[in-house]
């Protein structure tokens, strides 16, 4: 039986089961899968990346239908096909790097894959490689030597995040940065916390393969600021939030708290971290004195529930896009950009008001130079 606190809407209920089912799986606990909704919970699994995590714990309930089983299956069988392929292509790529002594650190999925009850189970779709500034061209030249037939997409410039090109069928990018912050000070302050996770990189080995991950402190600010700016963009999954919370339950005594928070403070990222800890702990089941800087509260926790809610509703990806460019004329569109990033400033206050006060900051700031700059560097 569900707990008596499943009442509410429809959605609310569903969204609620859902939670359950992706705990259970978190936490190796007893599914219970219910009689009713299986297409909306198959729909929100898929939606979200959790369905691979999910499913193996369910497959067996009586109240799953044989046809939703058997796409049940189908995922997760396509889920660990694609990720011999992948943990195939990350060797050849570790090792082609290696021989000429680059040593890149494994950015997101297949590093945290590892943390997972079932790290097959944790469906990861391209390959991350963080090399940074210096090795950025050499590493890319030497992607493109190993996998000579690569499809390539993105140009090597130097104020691209990254390179991606695909090589049998799997995308791999090549990282300058691992994230693109607006605010010169942000990117500043940034900078020096990433040169810290790349400087205490710690050493793992994944399938075989020997590599370098993120320092735990800064690759929790990372897979939250990630998140974070794919859901304020494109739209992020719950999935992500999962790989969060898995992250501080097994280095919860390795996350260095005082250097963590000084780092969010330095971002104007402790409201939006606070946010994050409260679906981690209320929604996601981690333990609070393993939540860095969780504190309850009414008004977090009512913008932590819109926050889940339009993530699942895809309401987030939906109120994120941008419209087109009304004028070819450059002072235009520089203002109609402009005032985009305002209206977005303004969405993303509603989850957290102090970051979207610094964002109206920043668009302002960043605006007005770009607005009346003659050098066609701001461009």
């Amino acid at each position: 039986m569900y707990p008596n606190w499943f009442v509410g809407s429809v959605e609310e209920q569903i969204h609620r089961i859902y939670f359950s089912l992706v705990r259970a799986a978190l936490w190796r606990q007893a599914p219970e899968w219910p009689v009713e909704h299986t297409d909306t919970l198959l729909r929100l699994n898929a939606q979200q990346g959790t369905a691979a995590l999910v499913f193996p714990g369910v497959l067996t309930q009586d109240a799953i239908p044989v046809e939703g089983k058997m796409q049940m299956k189908a995922l997760c069988i396509s889920t660990m096909q694609q990720q011999v392929r992948l943990q195939h292509t990350l060797s050849v790529a570790w090792r082609a790097l290696a021989q000429v002594g680059i040593r890149p650190v494994l950015m997101k999925g297949a590093g945290l894959a590892a943390l997972y009850p079932e790290p097959q189970m944790r469906s990861w779709g391209d390959i991350d490689l963080f090399v940074g500034k210096k090795q950025y061209h050499p590493a890319c030249a030497v992607m493109r030597e190993t996998f000579p037939k690569a499809l390539k997409f993105d140009e090597e410039l130097d104020h691209y995040k990254h390179y991606n090109l695909i090589a049998d069928g799997i995308s791999m990018e090549v990282h300058r940065i691992t994230v693109d912050l607006q605010h010169p000070m942000d990117a500043r302050h940034y900078a020096q916390m990433e040169a810290y996770g790349v400087a205490h990189a710690c050493d793992r080995e994944i399938d075989g393969v020997h590599v370098q991950i993120f320092e735990p402190t800064f690759n929790a600010l990372f897979v939250m600021l990630h998140a974070w700016e794919h859901a304020m963009t494109k739209g992020a999954g719950i999935r992500q939030i999962c790989d969060l919370v898995l992250l501080l339950h097994h280095e919860a005594a390795t996350i260095d708290r005082p250097r963590l928070q000084q780092w969010l403070s330095q971002l104007h990222l402790t409201d939006v971290w606070q946010l994050y800890m409260t679906i981690a702990v209320q929604y996601l089941g981690l333990p609070q004195d393993e939540a860095p800087l969780y504190e309850k509260g009414e008004s977090r926790e009512l913008r932590a529930e819109r926050f889940v809610g339009d993530m699942l509703e895809g309401r987030l990806t939906n109120e994120s896009k941008e419209e087109s460019k009304p004028s070819k004329n450059r002072f235009v569109r520089k203002w109609h950009t402009m005032q985009h990033r305002l209206r977005n400033a303004r969405r993303i206050g509603q989850y957290s008001p102090a970051y979207g006060r610094h964002m109206q900051v920043e668009t302002l700031l960043h605006g007005a130079l770009r607005l009346f700059a003659k050098d066609r560097h701001w461009e």
